[in-house]
């Protein structure tokens, strides 16, 4: 035994290297020693979780600056420390510098400084009296560890640490020596060791078999016994010995999963073995690396999985397999043997048959597309665990985070307050040579090297998967066909398109097809399945498996095609037209797929192994989407509207009284209706809007051309009317399709959205021929002849017209629409219809129709869940959803609008009135953190959740510096039931000035007030950070409350109403003890709950809510803070305040404010960048389309309760309860130009014909021409034939047209 001369060096020493190294590892500099030097650092977890804004970044990189000046001043106070110490004792050797103490701690070895001589007499009476304890009394080991921890901690004794040289299954004591005089003071230790290692390892062992423990708590304790074992012996020995019972552990596992299953073994029960004990592996990995980072260092800790579970696994997958590889091929020589049974006679010969038959293939042998398929899973599985310790290692290793205060440094053990309990320095182990340092600089990396088990299965399995693939899809295309020839005439088959699976989630959901073709759905699914063999391929072993699944794929993809091209053919004259859509949308489906195989195989290959079918099913797509639009536009031209009844222009007879429209137009609105409804149900979104667009702007165009044509007769006059006025509600109904935003449909350019502005175009000409044909002679006299003398413009493109003036002239004018044509801002109505019109879930529109117009709708829907009235099955469905913990209505809508940092107003703006109405602002002035569920309101409940997340940090940190503190005053979170017996205290040596606990308790009291204030200054220098780090709706929330409280409340918080919230949660955290072990995951004993309510008392007092006088312990511990740092406090508390109101403030002064509306101001890119952070947060995108699917059941009554003139929110209550589940719609109303009374339109020609002053002369002179006045004969009265030849002599009877007319 040997004691410390150097104990505050050592301390010092620690704390700089392990300072140093963290910051060499890109942290922040974290002081954990709970003694004479500060703990003090920036706790930045829920940084990341926003965007900060200005402000938000200066406070936190002050915070950071601050923060990095208190830690260099404790390094330069250690290097002080220990230029000190060292000057003192080592005389012949004076540091100068700091630079000096550097290099002396980097090359000073500690094993060779002078022990201080202990009587051996004495040191043999202590370690005999320990024997005695542990072979005589039971359970007394691990007070003795602690006693013995505890000794070296305080007293600075070095206990020996060399290898044992024994085997870790002990059953008896190698030290049994008859005469215990003889023994030696080494003996002695190794027998006391050999003892507590037992203990140790029996304790490691069973709490592998007891699983009822929490996970942290098990990881803790797990820690603490490898961390006991390396105090008594060498780190090499105990990983060696920890390495062997983890490994005997995968082996048992893995052996018992596959062999729990009754009968022989095969490809079957493998996988099925391997899906139940790979999590299990990668649960235990898990485990360790939390473990093992606490103790040794990445590199060492990579080694351990490697050699422990990796390996092992490889090792119990080869056998397994070559056990497989056996039995497979014998299964096959049999069936060699029964074959040639049949044609030979002898069994000598058959043998020798099956003996060459083996040599000349090896150990090729068949497999079954099932096995071939088993393999797969098997494979897969590996992959995913793969990847997921990829992550676990990058995540615990690289990036620690978890057990940092039980981090070792060259096998010295430290507890949690920084001090250490040091065994033996590595004087006693074998020198280390150069070439040995080499190796081990070298980096060590994960080496999983399971594909090296299926190097004897290569062969086979790539042979096997050519001919498997080629089998079954030659099969599917085969039963296709026979089914198409037995239902001849009838429809492809068609599949719902499953859930891209997650390797192919890169497609958006706009680009996923709906419905495909069966017989591709099960090709690729079988494809699919046998994907994982060809991604295992990363070296040559495994190149042939992946080059036949290419080939294979390959050929697969062109039957596949020729199928589509085959039945792309039979459309119209053998299939319906559907089948084209089918044709169509399944080629896209088989195109992403081969693109996901190719992007998925990029990385083990350099150049695209799927081109050629890549490019064959491009150009298949292009000229599909080509023939399909084509098709529809055809049938317009040459069938729909080819009625020679309808278009009897020149008849005499009123078509049916001129009560109704054309058949033709009636029939191009039904097809267009028939059309949208199979794009939306088949093809991709973006396929289905682009072809519909297309589709309505060609048959516009047609229609367009026929009507400026048109000469009607007086009786059909009205015919044109009604055709037109048709024509442009259909249209105006399919337009909210086909547009995917609001700038889209508000604004269309002639560069960006061409179609969209044609499709306004033709329409607006389509109004110019209703106006100017079939408008009252009177009216247009009046208007034309007035302005007659008037130079009309020459080019049309000289005079602006809004595209969108076509939809403001049609006399029911939709509520929806904007109020003028160049308004910037849909109305709620029009924006509500725009989303629901979409052929998915547009989320960037979902979000913008949640924003606009201060939230309109999310208004409607908060006051709409209000209501209490429930039917049954409503209420079981409400029950069934809170059982599935899916998220109500308010909680989803709070997450989504705290997740708009960009708008951060929405939140108090959607939410003011609720709170009002429900009376829950008061909430807000006494929020606690354990409520009743069912009482407490969602919002205060979701408020509160966030809040508490915020200072999680904080409140991790105190309990933190609480174990440090703790562990300094021997009352350790391990502390020990048993008492140190008397008879073992007496034997300690005196030398070694061992003070016992129960006198150690009756001095920490003095020492709580230093505890006490430095975690209150933890939490009073945190708050500025903690609330530039909330979310900025969430500031704004309460800046919104604090505006609403009254004086009494406002002057008890003058700190304002987020910092007292802040401050409440964490002394409410440190008031309930379970609530800081829920919360943070630590163990609490009493002595530390105990602090902490004390903590908070004195944080209650700052806060000025005590409703007594301040204890004088409380006084005591403000007293320091204010001694140190004078105003330190309320200058925190000011600055936290000012964060947060300059933040508010900046938010009101920001926002874009016209005509009311918050969204007024949002772009398109805007919201766009909204979306994507809502849906990196967890939950984000399920969130918006959970808010989606309500809106989508409940379209009928948001569109009352929107349409409600003058609408008031205390006016206007809702009488229907807004379903919540997942529950089928009632059908809607389907929309129909023709029930409407067009007829009974009055046209408010004062109003429309003026508008159209600026048109082209000749378009003009043309459309007056084809009026029935205009003609040779036509009946009319005095006053009509003098408005008449006035109108030709001035518009018709004039000079040639100017050239600029002919072009025209």
């Amino acid at each position: 035994m040997r004691r410390r001369r150097l104990r505050a060096s050592e301390k010092s020493a620690f704390l700089l290297l392990n300072g140093v190294r963290r910051v060499e590892s890109g942290e922040v500099l974290k002081m954990e020693w709970g003694g004479e030097y500060s703990l003090d650092s920036s706790n930045l977890d829920c940084l990341l979780n926003i965007l900060p804004g200005e402000l938000e970044f200066q406070q936190i990189l002050s915070d950071l600056d601050e923060k990095i000046k208190k830690n260099t001043s404790s390094i330069e106070q250690c290097l002080k420390d220990l230029q000190s110490e060292v000057n003192e004792i080592y005389t012949n050797e004076i540091l100068q510098s700091t630079t000096d103490c550097l290099q002396w701690l980097n090359n000073c070895s500690f094993s060779s400084l002078r022990p201080s001589s202990t009587h051996h007499g004495e040191l043999m009476e202590f370690l005999r009296t320990l024997q005695s304890l542990l072979k005589n009394e039971q359970n007394q080991e691990e007070m003795i560890l602690h006693f013995l921890l505890d000794l070296s901690s305080q007293c600075g004794v070095s206990f020996p640490c060399t290898p044992s040289g024994t085997s870790f299954e002990l059953t008896s004591s190698l030290h049994a020596i008859e005469d215990d005089s003889t023994m030696d003071v080494k003996s002695l230790w190794d027998d006391v060791r050999l003892h507590l290692r037992r203990f140790l390892v029996n304790r490691l062992q069973s709490q592998e078999e007891t699983n009822t423990n929490a996970l942290q708590q098990q990881r803790e304790f797990k820690t603490q016994c490898i961390q006991q074992l390396l105090f008594l012996y060498p780190e090499s020995e105990v990983l060696t010995k920890y390495q062997n019972m983890q490994n005997k552990l995968v082996s048992d596992l893995l052996q018992n999963c596959i062999l729990s299953s009754c009968g022989e073994t095969n490809f079957d029960k493998v996988v099925h073995g391997y899906q139940s004990s790979v999590p299990t592996l990668c649960t235990m990995i898990k485990e360790d690396l939390y473990i093992l980072s606490g103790t040794i260092d990445p590199s060492s800790s990579l080694k351990f999985i490697n050699e422990t579970y990796l390996d092992t696994i490889t090792e119990e997958m080869t056998v397994l397999l070559e056990r497989l590889c056996e039995l497979q091929f014998k299964e096959n020589a049999l069936h060699i043997v029964k074959a040639n049974k049949i044609s030979k006679k002898h069994r000598g010969t058959v043998h020798a048959v099956a003996s060459q038959e083996y040599h000349k293939k090896g150990r090729n042998f068949c497999l079954t597309l099932y096995q071939l398929k088993c393999l797969s899973q098997l494979i897969k599985l590996f992959l995913l665990m793969e990847e997921k310790i990829d992550e676990l290692s990058a995540e615990i290793l690289f990036v620690p985070s978890f057990t940092e205060k039980n981090k070792n440094v060259q096998g010295v053990l430290k507890k949690a307050s920084g001090e250490l309990l040091i065994g033996e320095t590595r004087a006693n182990e074998t020198s280390v040579l150069p070439e040995q340092l080499l190796q081990v600089e070298e980096p060590i990396l994960l080496n999983f090297g399971w594909r090296n088990a299926f190097k004897d299965l290569s062969s086979s399995v790539a042979h096997c998967i050519t001919i498997a693939i080629e089998d079954f899809s030659t099969k599917i295309l085969q039963h296709e066909q026979k089914e198409e020839f037995s239902a001849a005439g009838c429809a492809m088959s068609l599949v719902n398109n499953q859930q891209m699976r997650e390797s192919c989630r890169a497609v958006q959901q706009e680009e996923q097809p709906k419905r495909i073709a069966k017989f591709c759905s099960d090709i690729m699914e079988e494809l699919d399945t046998l994907l994982p063999l060809a991604l295992a391929c990363r070296d040559d072993s495994l190149q042939e498996i992946r080059a036949n699944f290419v080939e294979a794929c390959s050929k697969v993809a062109t039957a596949v095609l020729a199928r589509l091209e085959e039945k792309s053919k039979d459309v119209p004259s053998k299939a319906p037209l559907q089948d084209l859509y089918a044709a169509l949308s399944t080629a896209i489906y088989v195109f992403q797929h081969f693109t996901m195989y190719n992007n998925l195989m990029r990385e083990t290959s350099k150049k695209p192994l799927f081109l050629v079918p890549v490019q064959q099913y491009q150009e298949f797509i292009n000229v599909l989407q080509f023939q399909v639009t084509n098709y529809c536009v055809r049938v317009c031209a040459t069938s729909i509207l080819q009625d020679a009844e309808s278009h009897h222009w020149d008849d005499c007879k009123a078509f049916y009284e001129g009560e109704r429209c054309s058949f033709s137009v009636q029939m191009w609105h039904y097809f267009c209706c028939a059309l949208h409804r199979d794009l939306w149900t088949i093809l991709p979104p973006k396929t289905a809007q682009e072809i519909l667009t297309d589709v309505l702007e060609q048959s516009l165009a047609i229609l367009s051309s026929r009507y400026c044509q048109a000469c009607p007769s007086y009786k059909r006059t009205p015919q044109i009317r009604i055709d037109i006025a048709a024509i442009l509600m259909s249209t105006e109904d399919m337009l909210w399709s086909v547009c995917s935003s609001v700038q889209e449909f508000l604004n269309p350019h002639e560069d960006r959205d061409l179609k969209i502005y044609k499709i306004h175009s033709h329409c607006n000409s389509l109004l110019s021929v209703l106006a100017i044909l079939t408008s009252p002679l009177k009216n247009l006299y009046e208007t034309f002849l007035n302005n007659s003398d008037e130079q009309l413009p020459q080019d049309f493109s000289k005079v602006f017209y809004h595209p969108l003036h076509w939809l403001f002239c049609i006399p029911s004018s939709c509520s929806s629409l904007p109020k003028t044509p160049s308004a910037r801002e849909m109305a709620a109505q029009g924006q509500l219809k725009l989303l629901l019109s979409q052929p998915y879930c547009n989320l960037n529109l979902l979000l913008e129709t949640l924003l606009h117009h201060d939230c309109l709708l999310v208004k409607i829907l908060l006051r709409s869940s209000r209501n209490e009235v429930l039917n049954h099955d409503e209420q079981c469905s409400l029950l069934e959803q809170i059982n599935n913990k899916q998220p109500a209505l308010i909680e989803t809508i709070f997450t989504v609008l705290s997740y708009c940092t960009l708008s951060p107003k929405s939140l108090g703006i959607a939410f003011e009135t609720y709170m009002e109405k429900e009376q829950l602002w008061n909430c807000l002035y006494n929020m606690t953190v354990s409520s009743c569920g069912e009482l407490e309101p969602e919002v205060i409940r979701c408020l509160k959740l966030t809040l508490i997340n915020s200072v999680k940090g904080i409140v991790k940190q105190i309990i933190s510096l609480m174990h440090s503190w703790e562990a300094t005053e021997n009352y350790g979170m391990y502390q020990h039931k048993q008492i140190v017996p008397e008879s073992l205290l007496k034997t300690v040596p005196k030398e070694w000035n061992y003070t016992p606990r129960e006198m150690k308790r009756k001095e920490s009291g003095k020492c709580f007030t230093r505890l006490a204030a430095q975690a209150v200054s933890i939490v009073i220098s945190k708050l500025p950070t903690v609330i530039a780090c909330l979310p900025p709706p969430v500031k704004y929330f309460f800046f919104l409350a604090e505006r609403k409280m009254s004086r009494n409340f406002a002057e008890l918080k003058k700190a304002g109403l987020l910092v007292w919230n802040l401050i409440v949660i964490i002394c409410r955290i440190f008031e309930d003890g379970n609530t800081a072990e829920l919360l943070t995951g630590a163990t609490l004993d009493r002595w530390s709950k105990e602090k902490l309510s004390l903590v908070r008392v004195c944080l209650e007092s700052i806060m000025g809510k005590q409703k007594s006088g301040p204890k004088q312990v409380t006084q005591k511990v403000i007293q320091s803070i204010e001694q140190q740092r004078p105003n330190w406090i309320e200058s925190q508390l000011l600055k936290a305040r000012k964060l947060s109101a300059d933040c508010a403030s900046l938010t009101v002064e920001g926002a874009t404010l016209e005509e009311g509306g918050i969204a007024l101001g949002f772009t398109e890119q805007k919201i766009n960048m909204m979306v994507l952070d809502i849906c990196h947060k967890p939950g984000g995108s399920e969130y918006l389309r959970q808010i989606y699917h309500i809106i989508w059941l409940n379209e009928e009554y948001l569109k009352e309760q929107l349409s409600c003139e003058n609408f008031s929110e205390d006016g206007v209550t809702s009488s229907q309860c807004l379903p919540l589940t997942l529950m089928g719609r009632e059908e809607q109303p389907v929309f129909n130009p023709f029930q409407s009374t067009i007829t009974e339109w009055n046209w408010d020609w004062s109003n429309l014909l003026p508008s159209y002053l600026g048109l082209n002369q000749m378009t003009f002179r043309v459309l007056l021409a084809h009026r029935w006045e205009m003609k040779e004969g036509a009946d009319l009265e005095d006053e009509e034939k003098v408005m008449v030849e006035h109108l030709k002599n001035v518009y018709l009877t004039q000079s040639t047209p100017t050239s600029e007319d002919k072009e025209e």
